[in-house]
């Protein structure tokens, strides 16, 4: 970051005090603020960090970019547009402001936050590694976190649309109190309010107990085992860790690792008040031991199995006290630590994502010593994971959506027939650029040992140095650099031969189903789902087939046949048939499909059509085209959108809110891609987008837009450009331009 002021994370800040005459330290109530006018995004070949600039001569000589305040909720000075009268138009206006916050890579950013349990876990890593932070990230991380307190109750949930959560409140209390919070501050007392009411932290799920022990204000008594000794059985062991989906597996890793090493930060004075502040009796009253498994049941969306239970009590009892011989121990802890180390090497200490990654560095710091390199890169690397926004500070769910936003909106402005408009060739040019840069060009060193998929190729979800293959990444990815090198007035950047590379990794990841996963193809049983011992999350165990990464694949690997029919040309084949066999088994009675990436049946259906339509099915010839669109039409709201709350991704059960521009932009593209007949329900759709656009070409921020395991939501905030930019294009290539009023 740029010169900033620091603050050891005690709660007390450093003597310096040269930012103050820019920020706003308030009384009790109100939290302080920094000058946002102040913060600027830099971007260096896709890697995003936020910097706070303290000096006037470094405001003058970094003026702030329209897309810094556009991030920051400042106001733009924009021109109003002439308000469009056509679809075409409304999208040419869309562009005129997305391509403004187009960054200097080639790429796009945005807030990818909404989880309420990912700044927690970066906050208590930085203080257990005696890590200094940045007086204005900590000012702005607790602005945010009071901005996300619920106004009823005092609490925060999973996610910000959540109620509140023992696991949310636990957190997030703990977190603001070191980042300097007074305890008699009224949002901290009504809080504490509900968290007692919750039952206290000691009802806290899982991986809150984890950390609430690593700093001290728990008992390692309290939290269930994490063996680092799953680590040594052989893989054809059936609940080996390799199996496991990559995100529980990298996040078990590093907390193994610790809880081998029972490691406790020492205690200071304002870690003994939190002691006494988060539970409903003295610390030293408590039996931690008596709640391993005590769980909120508003936590408790998966609950252990019994076998799970059976399996902790046995390792507490029997395994730890009387059979884990110091050898075990020892072993276990170098092979877990080696595999670690692997991992931030692959990543250059990126990580996979902000749950592992503070967890490294603490594991980092136990063994290799607080000055050591692999610390000092991590601490360098963290704030990759940090947002700013007009609220303040939070933790992205990733490292950024670089690659992913970028190879949507190039298909968007493609499908849209504006790709040749010499209007919006030098911004798809540089997007171009962007993603023939971020294209991975090498598998990972000893791919198998530290039990990695194939990459060389392939594209990853954020950026290359975070450099994890995602099937569906990969496919967009793809998909837009031959559009757009096989339009007119483009270079060929991306070769055959790296195209190539991409299919071959994408092959690599299809399950015998037929259908696609997200990193890798499934490893283990869906029984291992028995084993989750995360309480909060659904299907987090092993990797599953996927509507929405198969249908990726499939557009993907089609496109690339028709411009390269030969290569690979029966395994593409099978592979598509494969896919298209999944899909059509995938789709419920009702006509739907069940989303895990976005909300949910309708994001899931729009992919599903689009998958069917590649091979011609649509509503005229198709029984289960016109079942899937008689579902859309059925969810259609009175004011011509359609609206999806994120419960039905909880519960399996489509659930209505108010209408959304991102799921009408979604159900309109599936019903054209369907080739669904009647105009009319869709225009009516296109109304609704057009009419809620502003005047400087932008759509505001509606309800929250993706979701990862069931029960976790997250915010996709460049979709309500992308998406209506798609949808409109597609009904405009359709039935012409015709006025929508």
């Amino acid at each position: 970051m740029a010169k900033t002021t620091q603050m050891v994370l005690n709660g007390n800040p450093s003597g310096d005090t040269r930012h103050q005459n820019r920020t706003t330290v308030a009384s009790i109530g109100k939290p302080e603020t920094t000058d946002i006018q102040r913060w600027r995004l830099l971007d260096e070949a896709g890697r995003q960090t936020w910097h706070y600039l303290e000096t006037d001569e470094e405001v003058k000589a970094w003026p702030q970019s329209t897309a810094d305040r556009y991030h920051l909720g400042l106001p733009l000075v924009l021109p109003d547009l002439e308000i469009p009268q056509t679809p075409l138009s409304s999208v040419q206006n869309a562009l005129s402001f997305f391509s403004r916050l187009q960054l200097p890579p080639g790429n796009w950013a945005c807030e990818y936050g909404g989880p309420m349990f990912l700044l927690p876990g970066m906050v208590i890593a930085w203080y257990v590694t005696q890590t200094p932070m940045p007086a204005p990230v900590a000012i702005e991380m607790k602005r945010y976190l009071f901005a996300r307190q619920n106004p009823d109750d005092g609490g925060w949930g999973l996610h910000i649309e959540g109620e509140s959560t023992a696991y949310g409140t636990t957190m997030t209390y703990v977190v603001l109190r070191l980042l300097g919070a007074n305890e008699e501050d009224e949002r901290m007392v009504k809080a504490r309010g509900m968290l007692h009411q919750l039952g206290g932290a000691v009802m806290a799920p899982h991986w809150a107990k984890f950390w609430l022990a690593v700093l001290g204000v728990m008992e390692w008594e309290g939290v269930n085992p994490v063996p680092p000794e799953l680590w040594l059985l052989p893989d054809w062991v059936p609940i080996a860790p390799w199996r496991w989906w990559i995100h529980m597996r990298m996040v078990f890793l590093p907390m193994s690792y610790i809880y081998s090493r029972r490691f406790v930060t020492p205690q200071t004075p304002l870690i003994r008040q939190i002691r006494e502040e988060i539970y409903t009796q003295s610390h030293s009253s408590i039996k931690f031991s008596s709640h391993r498994n005590s769980i909120s049941p508003r936590d408790n969306y998966h609950p252990k199995s019994w076998i799970l239970t059976l399996i902790n009590w046995m390792l507490v009892y029997i395994w730890n006290p009387f059979l884990r011989t110091d050898y075990i121990k020892k072993r276990a802890e170098a092979w877990s630590f080696d595999l670690i180390h692997r991992e931030d090497e692959n990543t250059d200490y990126a990580n996979l994502a902000p749950v592992s990654a503070p967890m490294n560095m603490v594991a980092c710091y136990l063994h290799d010593g607080p000055d050591s390199y692999s610390v000092k890169r991590h601490r360098e690397r963290l704030p990759e994971f940090f947002w700013m926004k007009n609220e303040g500070m939070l933790v992205n769910g990733t490292n950024g959506v670089q690659t992913w936003d970028t190879s949507w909106l190039i298909q968007a402005v493609h499908e849209a027939g504006l790709a040749e408009d010499p209007t919006w060739r030098p911004m798809l040019t540089k997007a171009l650029e962007f993603l023939d840069d971020q294209q991975i060009r090498a598998n990972c060193r000893e791919q198998d040992i530290c039990y990695r998929q194939q990459r060389k190729g392939a594209w990853a979800f954020s950026n290359k140095i975070q450099g994890y293959t995602v099937s569906d990444t990969t496919s967009e990815a793809m998909k837009a650099v031959m559009m757009l090198q096989h339009t007119p007035g483009y270079p060929v950047l991306v070769s055959s031969d790296r195209l190539q590379d991409a299919i071959d990794t994408l092959l690599t990841m299809q399950n015998a189903s037929g259908g696609f996963a997200s990193y890798e193809p499934t490893r283990g049983s869906e029984h291992l789902e028995y084993l989750n011992a995360a309480e909060v999350f659904g299907r987090i165990m092993v990797e599953y087939d996927y509507p929405e990464c198969s249908t990726a694949v499939v557009t993907a690997l089609r496109l690339f046949s028709k411009h390269h029919p030969q290569y690979r040309k029966a395994d593409i084949s099978k592979a598509l048939d494969g896919a298209l066999k999944y899909i059509r088994k995938a789709q419920r009675k009702d006509g739907s499909w069940y989303g895990s990436w976005g909300i949910c049946f309708t994001y899931a259906g729009m992919f599903a059509l689009e998958s069917l339509a590649s091979v011609g099915e649509t509503y005229a010839n198709s029984s289960r085209v016109k079942k899937a669109c008689e579902f859309f039409l059925s969810k259609q709201r009175d004011d011509g959108g359609w609206g999806e709350s994120y419960r039905g991704c909880e519960t399996g059960v489509y659930a209505q809110r108010e209408s959304q521009i991102v799921m009408t932009s979604w159900a309109i593209i599936g019903l054209l891609v369907a080739e669904y007949p009647d105009q009319e329900p869709i225009e009516r759709a296109v109304g609704l987008i057009m009419a809620r656009q502003q005047r400087n070409g932008e759509w505001k921020q509606e309800g929250i837009e993706g979701v990862f395991n069931k029960s976790v939501m997250i915010s996709y905030p460049n979709y309500k450009f992308i998406f209506p930019i798609k949808a409109l294009g597609m009904f405009t290539r359709k039935y012409g331009n015709p006025e929508i009023r």
